[in-house]
């Protein structure tokens, strides 16, 4: 579990030391840690020098050379959004991993050779020379603050009693323990030289080593007790690892007024003489958006996530996207950042609203998921009054993230107990483009959901997009503001889709809604089958129904896949009890996609001896197949399932 003190440096100035909670993942805390020292230097307006907070990483030295997680945070360092002023990483090297020699596990000479790639100094050091490495340690230290850049040292030691100091190494390193077994401690070799030099006796390092060993004792006896000494300061001071209140579904008011609206659509619409945009750009994207206002809709999903980003920056909450292409969008649909045709000078309209706004940082990451996520993660705990978020360029580019996802996020608050409300952005929808990036997994997310730990959302409209937005940065419960990561599948085609669309009075009323009813026509008594779905094969099946003339169907959304509002689904089911057929249906295969589990939610709400029918496509080893003409085929054959089961 992480930590957090303040140690006072004996001349009048003190020194915050953060430690963050590390699991057994070796390298993966590394980037969390870049992440978490950025949002302190944000706060501290630390943004230019960089000089207020610095990340220490510390590694072994067979996980420094054998993560590639290494290799992406070091990547990271010197890039813009994720620059920390470099970063001070002492390495551990006992000269093995586990059981492991290092010419079993590295194909260089140093273990440190992975820092050859942004050309950073290694300081290689004798552990057992501790003024040496007092000497090494200062050095570093100094180099980091003049240069802002990374900086290694790698202590050459040993490690004498195994791998958890209850092995018997002599196993399977025998040579290796017999040369230890040998060596003298650290302590007896200082001693001796201390000695030798006339500095210190052998009486006075005896009693200085007692009075350490006594202090030690003390410290052991005082945890085991459970208790602090009376009027001692306590070490989590300040630290924000806090138990979350529990969910709540009630609503939360995320609408804004039309004058909000106008304010951000005429801003992200107007560029200054002074930057050259393309004019086809200027046709597609500013004239275009202007008349949609104008008009008052329809509003696009990217429209929509810009109304709320700008309606947060207004109301002073920053905002963070980082994500591979995300300034343009993976399908052209943001183009947050315009560049003059002929400077490429930036134009950022977001941060030009209106004085005293809130900062809009938009990056383009490296092609890295498992660091940028770990330092989007870590940045949305320290700095959780901005809305955090990360952006997959196709959600199955999760599979990358998949350590990051499982070892903080999903168990942020139960194992860490750190909230965090960061946002993942993930494209999902089957369109018949192969199985590369069809899906964005979200039955690996559902899998993971217990205790209210996170939010999983596969919205329609983007109105639901603005809203959820809006409900991540101003949720709160007791008067307090509530932080829950939030899992986002959003659209591809669904992007420019003619039905996907909302209106002015979608954003400027209501809020987020986690179900969403579209009743048949024929009312609730003439009503034979109840069709629920998640995502965008509700408009296959809004389609179908109008063109077979359906009007005993019931088509029912869930928006948000968990927390599952069951309570307004059991609503919504009420006036249903004399229904027979009830189904859901989705596009991913029975082994992936909500179905297992909505499965025995949803049975748990029907009246005895009815259950839910599965439409969709059978279980599949592969998320989708690899021709357009068998995915249409399928697609065709799951909506009709829907209708005929």
């Amino acid at each position: 579990l992480g930590y957090e003190s303040t140690r006072a440096l004996g001349d009048g100035r003190e020194i915050q030391i953060r430690l963050a909670s590390n699991p057994s993942h070796l390298e993966f805390v590394d980037p969390v840690v870049e992440g978490k020292a950025r949002a302190r230097q944000r706060i501290l307006e630390d943004t230019v020098e960089r000089k207020l907070v610095v990340p220490l990483l510390i590694h072994g030295d067979a996980a420094v050379i054998g993560q590639g997680i290494v290799a992406e945070t070091l990547n990271m360092s010197q890039l813009p959004g994720y620059r920390t002023g470099g970063t001070v990483h002492v390495v551990i090297n006992n000269q093995i991993g586990f059981t492991t020699l290092p010419a079993d596990s590295r194909s260089s000479l140093y273990c440190t050779d992975v820092a050859k790639m942004i050309e950073a100094p290694v300081f290689h050091v004798n552990g057992d020379d501790p003024e040496a490495v007092c000497f090494v340690g200062a050095l570093a230290a100094e180099f980091r603050q003049e240069f802002k850049r990374d900086v290694i040292i790698d202590m050459y030691c040993y490690r004498r009693y195994g791998h958890n100091e209850g092995d018997e190494p002599n196993y399977t390193q025998p040579d290796l323990y017999a040369q230890i077994a040998k060596q003298p401690s650290v302590a007896t070799l200082y001693r001796k030289k201390l000695a030798a030099e006339g500095r210190v006796s052998e009486q006075e390092a005896g009693a200085l080593l007692k009075e350490y060993e006594a202090a030690c004792e003390a410290a052991f006896t005082e945890v085991k007790a459970g208790g602090e000494k009376p009027g001692s300061k306590k070490k989590f001071a300040g630290s924000n690892a806090i138990f979350q209140p529990p969910y709540s579904h009630a609503p939360t008011d995320t609408a804004i007024d039309l004058e909000c609206l106008e304010k951000v659509a005429r801003a992200i619409t107007h560029v200054p003489d002074s930057i050259h945009i393309l004019d086809k750009l200027k046709r597609n994207l500013l004239d275009r958006r202007l008349k949609v206002f104008e008009a008052g809709g329809p509003y696009d999903w990217a429209y929509a996530e810009a109304l709320a980003f700008g309606s947060l920056l207004l109301a002073g909450k920053p905002v963070r996207l980082s994500g591979q292409d995300s300034r343009r969008g993976t399908f052209s649909q943001r183009l947050s950042v315009l560049y003059d045709a002929t400077t490429r000078e930036r134009y950022i309209p977001l941060n030009n609203l209106a004085e005293g706004q809130a900062r809009f940082c938009v990056y383009n990451s490296p092609l890295s998921e498992a660091a940028v996520l770990g330092f989007d993660y870590g940045y949305s705990m320290d700095y959780p009054e901005m809305l955090c978020m990360w952006e997959a360029q196709f959600g199955d580019f999760i599979n990358g993230a998949q350590t990051i996802i499982d070892q903080f996020i999903v168990s942020s608050e139960s194992k860490w107990q750190r909230p965090s409300g960061i946002v993942l952005l993930l494209p999902h929808g089957y369109e018949g483009q192969g199985p590369e990036h069809s899906s964005g997994r979200v039955e690996r997310f559902l899998q993971a959901c217990a205790e209210d730990n996170i939010q999983v959302c596969n919205l329609t409209t983007p109105a639901q997009y603005f809203h959820v937005l809006r409900r991540q940065m101003l949720r709160t419960v007791n008067g307090k503001p509530f932080y829950k990561p939030l899992v986002i599948m959003t659209p591809k085609s669904l992007l420019r889709s003619e039905l996907a669309v909302s209106r002015n009075e979608d954003f400027t009323s209501a809020g987020f809604q986690e179900i969403i009813e579209n009743p048949a026509p024929a009312g609730a008594a003439g009503t034979r089958r109840v069709i629920l779905c998640t995502g965008k094969v509700y408009y296959d099946l809004l389609k179908a129904r109008e063109a077979a003339k359906a009007d005993d169907v019931s088509l029912v959304r869930v928006e948000q896949l968990y927390p599952l509002h069951t309570e307004r689904l059991r609503e919504i089911f009420g006036p249903y009890t004399h229904v027979d057929k009830w189904v859901w249906c989705q596009e991913e295969s029975q082994n992936m996609g909500a179905w297992s589990f909505v499965a025995p939610l949803l049975s748990e709400l029907l009246p005895p001896r009815k259950r839910f029918e599965y439409a969709g496509r059978n279980a599949s080893a592969s998320p989708a197949v690899g021709a357009k003409t068998l995915h249409d085929r399928e697609q065709k054959q799951l909506v009709a399932e829907a209708f005929s089961l």
